[in-house]
């Protein structure tokens, strides 16, 4: 499934008539207010995946931008406000598949079922459903890296791995199935400000809050030392 694919569904399609979508098409993008090199990156980012998606977003005032290049201690999940110029950041877990070491690092994606793995790309939100995790957004991806979103049920949704209190115990997020989970209080903002046919992006983008960019990272030498060389879990059995 390609983007231009996508179009063709009725909740796309219908979508693409509402008299909104046709004015928010026409919107004209602020620059960031704050003016920083990440800010400025992320607004570049939002802009280019926009144009490469058309018509298949239908709300391109706010763009999500998954920075994978960061740890997942690290605020990372952006919000980027095209209309007002302002980018808000917080917290996203990644998939066990792509960081078997659990050291908070993503190591890699795969649109693979059953890889539990966080694939790369664009993607569509689409609606609102209750599943596991209460509330939920659909996704739908546009790129042949993650074009098996829907049926992996990859989504965006709360967990408890998620939470500040989590990341303040462990130093680090726990991992999901691959969907982008959030604390609660940045998921009800996610719900406000991200679902119903806007963009979200994931990417290895490393971009630090200063501007800099994050060189790949080394291995954790804890977590891989001899006694334990499959690079298995040992500090908190059972914790996902």
């Amino acid at each position: 499934m390609n983007r231009r694919d996508l179009i063709k569904g009725t909740l796309v399609a219908g979508a693409l008539s509402a008299a909104p979508a046709r004015a928010l098409a026409q919107t004209a993008f602020a620059q960031p207010k704050s003016g920083s090199l990440r800010d400025r990156a992320l607004f570049d980012i939002a802009k280019r995946e926009l144009d490469k998606a058309g018509s298949v977003i239908w709300k391109k005032d706010i763009v999500g931008i998954a920075d994978y290049g960061l740890r997942s201690s690290e605020a990372r999940f952006h919000f980027v406000n095209l209309g007002l110029g302002e980018v808000d950041s917080y917290h996203v877990s990644h998939g066990t598949g792509s960081d078997p070491e659990h050291d908070g690092w993503l190591n890699s994606y795969s649109n693979t079922h059953g890889s539990n793995a966080t694939s790369k790309g664009a993607y569509v939100t689409w609606e609102w459903y209750t599943g596991r995790y209460g509330t939920s957004v659909r996704l739908g991806g546009l790129d042949n890296t993650n074009n098996n979103a829907l049926g992996r049920y990859i989504v965006m949704h709360r967990a408890a791995y998620a939470e500040q209190s989590h990341l303040q115990r462990w130093g680090r997020l726990g991992r999901s199935n691959g969907c982008f989970a959030m604390g609660e209080e940045q998921f009800r903002i996610a719900l406000l400000n991200l679902s119903g046919g806007r963009l979200l992006y994931a990417d290895s983008l490393g971009l630090a809050e200063d501007g800099s960019t994050v060189s790949p990272r080394m291995p954790n030498l804890e977590v891989l030392r001899p006694d334990n060389p499959t690079g298995q879990e040992i500090l908190q059995p059972g914790v996902f």
